[in-house]
């Protein structure tokens, strides 16, 4: 199905969902009154979701989604849209959160799972059950129980390894949390840093998961007398300090994601310089969702259905370098060889993370940057 029938579809049967809504909930003079309940007490009436011929679509950074599908998307629905990025996950949760009163726009894509539960606690999400997710895929990725947010992608980040200079100086590769604390693995690590860089956040989740609350900041600590460089994001991290990451850098180990060694595949696409060290893994999800008080609800849920659409899905792993939620997304040959995913990655609850993500932050701070 291309995407253009997907839209569509996705949009005629948001159509029609409101349209029995309005069915239901108007009168012979076009009023909205409210509906008898059994016991004869009067409830509201469900109000019909908002339409408009704009639509506004607040992301992370990061978003990037083939110019020919949002083009597509344009013109079978007939919105003018326009795209507008207020900064990482944090930086995108914390606009939609001061700005709730008068809302930067109408959907919303890239809240992750480390930032999920404030946005729900914040009350800046509407329900909206996406008819492009089947059942195993929302119970799998689910952030809660109130539909609130649709998971649209998800991924593993892990720390990478350079394997030819591991190679060359015959030195084993770490493969777990610990390993990296070693003597021999001193000065080799840099990482982002878990205040500003998603990333860096979550592997700060994946030492709490690990350690508990109770041995975290220890572990951080053994890190620290052992030479971890902390940059300020992914781009430093990765692309300056790191030896294989294009800028020929001083450490063979860096932070970034598990589907970053199908990205430095040879010429022949028969080999890798890097992989990643499963056993350091922290599962992130991303999520899309109708923001509260959108001037097109219509639209924003459209949208969703389109990032689940087909086109969409086997687009995000070229142009996003996640993993599709749709299961029967077909993946580029070289994710399968080169970017497996963690068998048993570290998680957190969305719950949990909410609750704790701001107090490990600063006791990060504290303890490792100061």
């Amino acid at each position: 199905m291309t995407t253009a029938t997907t839209v569509r579809a996705a949009g005629r049967g948001v159509r029609v969902l409101l349209a029995g809504v309005l069915a239901a909930g108007l009168t012979a003079c076009g009023t909205t009154t409210p509906t008898a309940s059994p016991t004869g007490t009067a409830t509201p009436a469900t109000p019909a979701a908002s339409e408009s011929k704009t639509l506004t679509v607040v992301t992370h950074s990061s978003f990037n989604v083939s110019q020919e599908l949002l083009d597509q998307f344009a013109a079978e629905t007939g919105y003018t849209v326009t795209y507008t990025a207020p900064g990482d996950a944090g930086s995108l949760v914390n606009q939609l959160v001061l700005t709730k009163d008068s809302p930067l726009g109408d959907v919303v894509y890239g809240i992750d799972n480390t930032f999920a539960g404030r946005a729900l606690a914040e009350g800046v999400l509407v329900p909206y059950e996406a008819e492009g997710l089947d059942a195993v895929t929302a119970g799998t990725f689910a952030a809660d129980d109130t539909a609130r947010l649709t998971p649209i992608d998800f991924g593993d980040v892990c720390v990478n390894a350079d394997l030819g200079w591991f190679e060359q100086r015959g030195l084993a590769l770490p493969a777990t949390l610990d390993d990296l604390a070693k003597p021999e693995y001193r000065d080799l690590l840099v990482v982002s840093n878990a205040a500003t860089s998603s990333p860096g956040l979550a592997f700060l989740a994946a030492t709490v998961a690990a350690k508990g609350e109770d041995g975290y900041l220890a572990y951080w600590q053994q890190l620290k007398d052992n030479g971890v460089l902390v940059a300020n994001d992914w781009t430093e991290a990765y692309t300056v300090q790191f030896s294989a990451g294009g800028g020929n850098g001083p450490r063979p180990l860096a932070l970034s994601y598990s589907t970053s060694p199908a990205f430095t595949v040879s010429e022949d696409k028969q080999s890798t310089s890097t992989g990643a060290l499963p056993g350091t893994c922290f599962r992130q999800v991303e999520y899309a969702g109708v923001i509260a008080g959108a001037q097109n609800e219509v639209g924003a849920q459209t949208f969703i259905e389109f990032m689940l659409s087909h086109d969409v899905q086997a687009d995000i792993p070229g142009e996003m370098y996640m993993y599709p939620v749709v299961k029967e997304t077909e993946l580029p040959e070289e994710w399968v060889r080169f970017a497996p995913l963690a068998d048993k990655p570290y998680t957190l609850t969305a719950a949990e993370l909410s609750d704790g993500r701001d107090r490990w932050i600063r006791a990060w701070t504290a303890a490792v940057l100061n």
